[in-house]
């Protein structure tokens, strides 16, 4: 792990072959047992950048990205769903990058993206497959798993990476770009006093189709990515959800 940026401690570290977490931390002072926002760069012909970061740490997440690459070669700009810390600074990388189009599920390039966006998305069906390279990323539809109609994934096949986004979501900074400990406590924790999730009857259906990957990491939106048997973890926030039922 390399801190790319000292006033904000933002860092990078690669977390599969080609995969950048980049990370933001947010003190204890700025969030009561602090926060973190991670965004995910893969590195290959065509670079994706999963999650934009909020507007506030835009200049240190692209500082992140120049460390590795010219922010210009970025060819997609990928999220779960809109929202500010998914793709507030969409357009301003769209600006930076001119090849650069949005990458997302048809109905967030139906209701958000192709009238938010600067430049057309491109929309993906529940499935699909994008190469980018050596790196090849598939779309999974997961409406309101845990927030938003146009919700969903990509899987990235040759690292078996699922950027998974909120669905882990831990307090604290983030300090350890991978682990191998537990995350679901934690972001159980967080779950039941925040409430985020939409409490969706179709919820542990979609987690069914997310574990079918097996993916070996899951690359989360805050907190440390994790590293081990994803489907048997997506399994048990499968079975801590219905409990909470």
């Amino acid at each position: 792990m390399i801190v790319t940026d000292k006033e904000t401690g933002t860092n990078l570290a690669e977390i599969a072959e080609g995969i950048f977490r980049i990370n933001t931390p947010i003190p204890p002072s700025a969030f009561p047992g602090g926060f973190s926002f991670n965004q995910y760069l893969i590195l290959d012909e065509e670079p994706l950048l999963f999650h934009t970061g909020p507007r506030a740490i835009f200049a240190p997440v692209t500082g992140a990205i120049a460390t590795v690459m010219p922010i210009e070669r970025l060819r997609h700009v990928a999220f779960s769903h809109v929202e500010a810390d998914e793709c507030g600074t969409l357009n301003q990388l769209l600006a930076l990058a001119p090849q650069a189009q949005p990458l997302c599920g048809q109905i967030a390039a139906m209701v958000s993206i192709g009238d938010l966006a600067d430049r057309p998305p491109t929309a993906l069906n529940d499935g699909e497959t994008r190469s980018l390279g050596r790196h090849q990323v598939r779309w999974l539809d997961a409406a309101h798993l845990p927030h938003g109609w146009e919700c969903g994934y990509l899987f990235e096949e040759t690292t078996r990476t699922l950027l998974c986004g909120d669905l882990f979501t831990q307090p604290g900074i983030g300090e350890e770009p991978l682990t191998r400990g537990d995350i679901l406590g934690p972001s159980d924790a967080f779950r039941r006093q925040l409430d985020y999730f939409a409490h969706s009857p179709h919820s542990s259906s979609l987690l069914a189709k997310l574990a079918a990957t097996r993916p070996q990491r899951l690359a989360c939106m805050h907190g440390s990515a994790w590293e081990g048997d994803g489907a048997a973890l997506l399994g048990a926030l499968g079975e801590s959800l219905a409990r909470a039922a």
